[in-house]
């Protein structure tokens, strides 16, 4: 059993442009020379790959926990995908796969996923390359005691195409309320597949957007180096950026009464609701970071509590060692909010 899962201290730090840029996230696809794909080894097989990494990872037992995905219950892995500590694919058919999470909850590196390994790394606002140092490091300690399946050709090789290359998908999750308020987001993101990029819902891929959030990834991993790939990420974000700031701007100044009464509003509902649905309470929370960022919101508010609910309304974290229906989630949901307004 894995500890405090929704202890994710990275998440409260002030980090560069949180405003708007909720999170970043670095991951590596990795595959090792000597061992089949996943999804052509036998369970023995992937027991053998696990076995030889903590063997010879065994750097990582000071700063990082190991634990069998089969050894948590099925609410417990919820819990880790909740907060992208995880993927979806690795709550699926646990017996061998694994986890290595570091004691700051933000690097974690999934064992037997859809590749052997899977090395992420997460902080608060615009990080990529403070990111970037610390997962290289991670990545060449790694390699130089498990050689990777890498082709000078084609460079690392991975279970599948669209991450043959540099293996690196890097992420940024965006608050984008005025943007889409002023009915420019469709536009504004539109353009984005133009620059090798891809947007996702708050949920990851699949999902549409809930709470005015997006996340905006690279989808191109072959034929660029990894610096080019965070750069072109970065100079994409930076401009999404300033126009959701100048959209804040321009919002403010000419309908402030209009703005001003939603975010109470929805302050209103948030603070004295007895149920909330998940996809309302993120919209509500929304508009009230909205509200705190463009100080249109008399209640002080720690600027931190939009990201510490994104992850604790959600229903693996509601239902921890409880077995609630629908309604009482939704009750169990509200009440949580209540109290932390």
């Amino acid at each position: 059993m894995i500890n405090n899962l929704s202890d994710q201290d990275w998440l409260n730090d002030s980090g560069p442009e949180k405003d708007v840029i909720l999170s970043s996230r670095i991951r590596l696809a990795r595959n090792f020379n000597d061992f089949k794909f996943p999804n052509q080894s036998s369970k023995d097989e992937k027991d053998a790959l696990l076995s030889e990494m903590c063997s010879k990872l065994d750097f990582l037992a000071a700063d990082y926990k190991f634990t069998l995905m089969e050894e948590l219950t099925e609410n417990e892995r919820n819990i880790l995908q909740e907060e992208h500590l995880i993927s979806k694919e690795h709550l699926l058919s646990p017996a061998g796969k694994a986890l290595f999470l570091n004691n700051d909850q933000h690097i974690s590196l999934m064992v037997n996923e859809e590749d052997h390994l899977r090395i992420q790394i997460l902080h608060a606002g615009l990080s990529f390359e403070h990111l970037w140092e610390i997962i290289d490091q991670l990545d060449d300690q790694i390699d130089a005691r498990l050689q990777y399946a890498f082709s000078e050709k084609w460079g690392y090789l991975t279970s599948c195409p669209t991450n043959v290359g540099t293996g690196i998908r890097v992420s940024a999750m965006c608050h984008l309320p005025a943007l889409s308020i002023s009915g420019r987001i469709d536009n504004i993101l539109g353009t984005v597949g133009k620059f090798g990029l891809t947007v996702r819902g708050v949920y990851g891929e699949g999902s549409g957007s809930v709470g005015e959030i997006f996340q905006i990834s690279n989808q191109i991993t072959l034929g660029h180096s990894e610096h080019e790939i965070i750069e072109n990420l970065t100079a994409i974000i930076i401009q999404i950026i300033n126009e959701e700031r100048k959209s804040r701007e321009y919002l403010v100044r000419n309908n402030f009464l209009e703005l001003k009464d939603n975010v109470n509003r929805s302050y209103g509902i948030l603070k004295y609701a007895y149920q909330l649905s998940e996809t309302e309470a993120l919209k509500y929370l929304s508009r009230v970071k909205f509200g705190l960022d463009c100080n249109l919101l008399a209640e002080k508010l720690d600027n931190n509590f939009f990201s510490e609910l994104l992850f604790k309304i959600r229903p693996a974290h509601l239902n921890y060692n409880n077995d609630l229906n629908q309604n009482n989630l939704n009750k169990k949901r509200a009440e949580l909010i209540r109290n932390k307004l």
